[in-house]
């Protein structure tokens, strides 16, 4: 939905408060996309079949509960109440495994190997080798 259609009929001195706070919604609604989707990459296999698809119809495919229930044959709320079972389930998952914070740590340490080799032509080759065997001991000593 865009922000701007949402405050169209309001005084512009306030537009830009209420503007902000409507963008930082989109990003908070963005950034809980991106863990669900993280966390079901992670450990989806482990749910059910059932699970499995009305999760992703409606956390990744974003159809409404209303769409999945008539598809499923059962009530809105019953999808409400298993989507929010399988978050639940993948959050424990996550908490006992630690997958997703693993991969994520593991991913800026790439990065930092990334930027090391970019700046490779400023760095003298000793504190080169020694910045990149560090990065890797750090990520070694995560799994």
């Amino acid at each position: 939905m865009n922000c701007y259609l949402i405050f169209k009929d309001v005084k512009k001195k306030y537009l830009t408060k209420l503007l902000v706070q409507c963008i930082l919604s989109k990003v908070m609604q963005m950034e809980r996309f991106v863990e669900q989707a993280l966390l079901y990459d992670f450990y989806g296999e482990l749910l059910t079949e059932n699970q499995k698809n009305v999760y992703e119809d409606v956390v990744l495919n974003d159809y409404s509960l209303s769409e999945v229930a008539e598809e499923k044959g059962i009530s809105r709320q019953g999808v409400h109440d298993l989507i929010k079972r399988t978050n639940k389930a993948l959050a424990e998952y996550e908490e006992k495994l630690h997958l997703v914070e693993k991969f994520l740590h593991i991913k800026e340490k790439v990065s930092q190997i990334q930027t090391t080799v970019e700046q490779a032509e400023q760095i003298e080759k000793q504190e080169l080798i020694e910045r990149i065997e560090s990065i890797s001991n750090e990520i070694l000593e995560e799994l």
